[in-house]
């Protein structure tokens, strides 16, 4: 069974994550390509759900979220 955490964005820009900035698996240190889902909250942050191909651990992330992801 897989472990999930929820690990809290520490960026405070509101600049799309780059390459450099992929998460890293907790356990293995794979670097993780895409987040299997997504959402918008409603504190205007996106959150993003991550689960390593390597291991299998699950995290959450959470981001501001820019006006290119906000709702009108």
């Amino acid at each position: 069974m897989s472990a999930i955490a929820e690990i809290l964005s520490t960026n405070a820009s509101l600049v799309p994550l780059r390459a450099s900035d992929k998460p890293v698996c907790v356990i293995c240190s794979d670097t993780l390509v895409a987040a299997e889902a997504s959402a918008l909250l409603a504190d205007n942050e996106v959150s993003y759900l991550w689960t390593c191909d390597t291991c299998g651990c699950g995290f959450v992330t959470k981001h501001p979220a820019t006006k290119a992801f906000a709702c009108n």
